[in-house]
């Protein structure tokens, strides 16, 4: 049972008579006005119990974006139902309008539509709808909640993809200045030509030689195609906050932007999140749309408070390939003891394969440095120069091992790690 706003005004105005005319029999008479109004209008309200409420899946939002919920509620009571109905979203999931009302005859079924605006992302759940239904008065109510569970997964928002189209045309004009047509040795199938004295007898094609009036020959080139590793690293430093984000949510963009970007060129991309176990996994060698896949896989991660097991990570990736690759990983340059952890196993990765280490750097930092008007000010900018000089020489060994440093802003961190695998690609390393 629940009360309205009315029924607390009608209370306010029966004690005017018990003010006017004190004494228990006043208080009585107005008590049991009030209860049998209450009560009238309970029994007029509408039965809860033969009501239905379907719920149709609202599917999947990119983060920040809209979605509608739907549900269907269907009166099979005698009594018209007049009432409320509350959706029962968790508040990330950023329902605007989750209490309605509702007035639906008997027998009849109405569509309730509840605007939701995620702000965080992952598998966001509705587990129950709330009815309250009025007599009419709209003094009291019968009150029920009905098991209707729902869900909406809110996918990572990808704004680096503004970044893709100007990524793309660099690739496309590398692709074309590139000599990658190398006639010879390979296994990728080329072109056709007329045979000469000296050509491989195991190169002929006898099906276009049949076409022909002359011997024609197959020829091959080496592979262009790579692989691409990207390992995501989900343990306690990616919850960190830079900006208005995470770096895990940093380190995703960068990811996304990346992934496509090599798939459009020709190479095959894996995605792996890990900490301590594997906590996603996505790649091209699925059928599907690899970005679909790799937003999928991404959208119900989050930071682990547990340290990365970077002895780990080299297993992880021979597990994925045992051929040459670019192997990103997607890390932080200032949490716990890099000597410890991340040398040890990008230099381990350098000996097989092409290493980046694509790392989120807090803009904060560069504020503090500059900002020494007062004594507080100082202090702050010789903690900031010290943690630069601590990334700095991070870098520096990195590289002295081999391994290539991305080390950016978190809106410039995406746009880097492409323009890296464009120069990587063009340096012929890839």
């Amino acid at each position: 049972m629940a009360i309205s706003g009315r029924y607390v005004l009608l209370v306010l105005v029966g004690l005017v008579p018990v003010l006017l005319l004190p004494g228990w029999g006043t208080v009585l008479a107005v008590l049991g006005v009030l209860a049998a109004l209450a009560a009238a209008d309970l029994v007029l309200a509408g039965s809860l119990p033969s009501v239905q409420v379907q719920r149709s899946e609202p599917g999947n939002v990119a983060l920040n974006g809209t979605i509608d919920a739907r549900l269907t509620v269907r009166n099979d009571g005698n009594r018209r139902l007049r009432g409320t109905l509350r959706d029962g979203w968790q508040p990330s999931a950023g329902a605007r309008n989750p209490v309605q009302d509702i007035d639906i005859p008997a027998h009849e079924s109405r569509r309730v539509t509840v605007r939701l605006q995620p702000v965080r992302r992952g598998d966001l759940k509705a587990p129950h709808v709330t009815l309250r239904s009025f007599g009419p008065l709209r003094l009291a109510a019968r009150q029920r909640t009905i098991e209707c569970p729902g869900a909406v997964r809110v996918l990572p928002p990808f704004q680096a993809r503004r970044h893709l189209p100007s990524k793309l045309r660099k690739l496309r004009e590398l692709d074309g200045k590139a000599a990658v047509q190398i006639r010879g040795a390979g296994t990728e199938f080329d072109s056709l030509r007329d045979y000469v004295r000296g050509d491989d007898v195991r190169s002929i094609d006898w099906r276009a030689t049949a076409r022909r009036s002359s011997v024609v020959v197959r020829t091959w080139r080496p592979e262009r195609d790579r692989r691409v590793v990207m390992v995501l690293d989900t343990s306690r430093t990616s919850a960190a906050r830079i900006d208005d984000e995470t770096r895990l949510d940093t380190g995703m963009e960068a990811a996304l932007l990346l992934g496509v970007l090599a798939e459009r060129g020709g190479d095959r991309v894996d995605f792996l999140a890990f900490d301590r176990r594997t906590r996603a996994r996505a790649g091209s060698a699925v059928q599907g749309n690899l970005l679909g896949q790799l937003v999928q896989a991404m959208a119900p991660l989050d930071a682990e408070l547990i340290e990365m097991d970077w002895p780990a990570v080299p297993a992880q990736v021979r597990a994925v390939t045992a051929h040459r690759s670019l192997v990103v990983l997607l890390t932080s340059l200032d949490g716990g003891a890099p000597e410890e952890g991340l040398l040890p196993a990008a230099a381990r990765l350098a000996n097989d394969h092409v290493v980046v280490v694509a790392a989120v750097r807090d803009p904060q930092l560069g504020i503090m440095l500059r900002d020494r008007a007062d004594a507080t000010g100082v202090f702050r900018a010789a903690a900031a120069e010290r943690a630069l000089l601590q990334r700095a020489a991070v870098s520096a060994e990195l590289r002295r091992l081999g391994v290539e440093v991305v080390d950016a802003e978190p809106h410039q961190l995406p746009p880097r790690l492409a323009d890296m695998y464009i120069r990587l690609k063009a340096a012929g390393k890839l």
